[in-house]
């Protein structure tokens, strides 16, 4: 277990979003995240979406950064907006 859990922690402390902010702006309960990030359960691959679309609302550079771990690369952007 674990990638999108040790991404998410890394994301939520590196930009000072709580667990909390984050549940409340996907509209899920805490307890959902603690699991994820304390690696007890792994997001599915829509909680995944939902995860980096919560974080774009919150922080877009923390979105982008929780994709670059998830993932382990750099993300291109090929949108020129």
């Amino acid at each position: 277990m674990g990638r999108a859990g040790k991404a998410l922690k890394q994301v939520l402390e590196t930009y000072d979003i709580s667990q909390n902010q984050l549940a409340v702006t996907m509209g899920i309960g805490r307890s959902s995240i603690n699991r994820w990030v304390n690696e007890s359960r792994d997001p599915s691959a829509e909680a995944v979406i939902e995860v980096i679309e919560g974080l774009e609302k919150i922080n877009s550079a923390a979105a982008k950064d929780f994709l670059v771990l998830y993932l382990g690369r750099i993300v291109q952007n090929d949108d020129p907006t």
